[in-house]
């Protein structure tokens, strides 16, 4: 089959859980469309559906209907296909303590069916970092080194599509730059990567695209730095040669605060108001401009724009979740049941 176009398709993709007091709907009408060769951040506060999505996708959980495709192969109709197309990294760390490092490759390389002369499992340690831990068992890992586990053990069937849900949730500032670093070389190479994530800077930093969902509706698709330019708000950080006691006047209309005695801060619409008439007011105010410097908006403010909120209460409770409650479960429950869910489709 040749190359598709699209890794990931979704075309109306909805999934509805049934409980004693009534339904809850995971996605409603969901559509979504991941280019091939992307790296793709898939954004939403804690139970907006992202998991409900990779799980779908995984073969973990049936959709109520609609339609999804991975690399051309439809879900349902060519599941083999599918499954064969995609690599997921999970949140939770997934590893037999009795298996050494190549020895979990090897019989992860067995459940695809691959032959020996297929397998590429001193070719993925190397890539991951591993090759001295090779013989080493997950026990004796460092956190860091069981994540690359976790990352080489969905690459060993050369999947198209790789998908890591909070592959950096837990771990220390350089474990997760030595994590990203690794997943661009592995996009370098022509890899679809699509990343969940709660850390906005890491998906602001290795993204090309993102999509945020919210309630089970996407509510967004953009480039990154397009997403970004749709904020209209931009801040402004002036420094004075004097001291200020209070907010100069002449400066109303515009959002200040003062910043110590010498930083003003202000905030005005890019759309309304230009940065030089906005100097202009500060001088006529009275203010000697020694220093200044711009705010630019990041994707914490979209994300917080778009969604309203940072955080979201699950529908079995109605309580607000820790960052780290969505995670793909380790183990296949009974068909078109989700296992990090109790009750069935």
């Amino acid at each position: 089959m040749s190359q598709p176009e699209n890794a990931i398709e979704a075309d109306g993709l909805r999934k509805v859980y049934r409980r004693a007091g009534g339904q809850v709907v995971a996605l409603d009408h969901f559509d979504l469309t991941i280019p091939r060769g992307s790296f793709f951040g898939l954004l939403g506060p804690n139970g907006a559906g992202k998991s409900t999505f990779i799980n779908i996708l995984a073969g973990l959980v049936n959709k109520t209907s609609g339609n999804a495709a991975i690399w051309g192969y439809d879900i349902v109709r060519e599941p083999r296909g599918a499954r064969l197309s995609i690599g997921v990294v999970p949140q939770e760390l997934v590893l037999d303590p009795y298996f050494t490092a190549r020895e979990a490759l090897e019989a992860q390389a067995g459940y695809f069916g691959l032959r020996k002369h297929e397998r590429r499992t001193a070719e993925i340690l190397e890539t991951v970092g591993l090759t001295a831990e090779a013989n080493t068992y997950p026990r004796a890992l460092s956190g860091g080194m069981r994540r690359r586990l976790m990352v080489a053990k969905a690459l060993v069937h050369s999947p198209p599509v790789v998908i890591l849900d909070e592959p950096t949730a837990g771990v220390d500032v350089e474990l997760r730059q030595q994590l990203w670093s690794h997943l661009r070389e592995l996009n370098a190479r022509g890899t679809t990567v699509v990343l969940t994530t709660h850390y906005l800077e890491e998906a602001e930093a290795l993204c090309d695209t993102i999509a945020i969902i919210d309630k089970g509706k996407l509510i967004a698709c953009e480039p990154t730095t397009s997403l970004i330019e749709r904020l209209d708000i931009k801040g402004l950080v002036i420094t004075s040669a004097e001291d200020m006691t209070q907010i100069p006047a002449g400066l109303e209309g515009i959002e200040a605060e003062l910043r110590g005695p010498r930083h003003l801060a202000l905030r005005y619409h890019r759309s309304e108001t230009e940065i030089g008439q906005l100097l202009d007011m500060v001088r006529r105010a009275g203010v000697t401009i020694r220093d200044l410097s711009t705010d630019e908006p990041d994707l914490e403010d979209i994300f917080l724009h778009l969604t309203g909120t940072g955080d979201a209460e699950t529908p079995e409770t109605g309580q607000q979740n820790s960052p780290r409650s969505e995670g793909i479960p380790g183990r296949r429950g009974p068909p078109g049941e989700d296992p990090s869910r109790p009750g069935g489709p």
